[in-house]
C-alpha cells in the first residue's frame, strides 16, 4: 500500500502539543471546536492522531513562503 503522507504534494502534518495549542487558541481568541475539521481517516494524518487532537499543517505559499493552518481531528 502507498503511504500518501510521504508524497511530495502532501503538506507536512504534525500533531500540536497541548501547550502550543493553548498559545494558538489564545492568539486567535478561539476555542478548539472553532477550528476547521479534518477526519481521522484522512490518509495524510500522522498514525498517532486521535479524535480531539489538533494538527498543524504547513503548506508552501506563493505569497508567504509558508502558510500554517490548524485542523481539529474528528471522527
Amino acid at each position: 500500500m502507498v503511504d500518501v503522507s510521504k508524497h511530495e504534494l502532501v503538506p507536512e502534518h504534525r500533531l500540536l502539543e497541548e501547550e502550543t495549542l493553548e498559545e494558538v487558541l489564545v492568539e486567535y481568541d478561539i476555542d478548539r471546536t472553532d477550528l476547521p475539521k479534518i477526519k481521522r481517516n484522512d490518509p495524510a494524518l500522522p498514525d498517532e492522531a486521535e479524535v480531539g487532537d489538533v494538527v498543524e499543517i504547513i503548506r508552501d505559499s506563493r505569497t508567504a513562503d509558508q502558510a500554517v493552518v490548524y485542523r481539529l481531528v474528528v471522527e
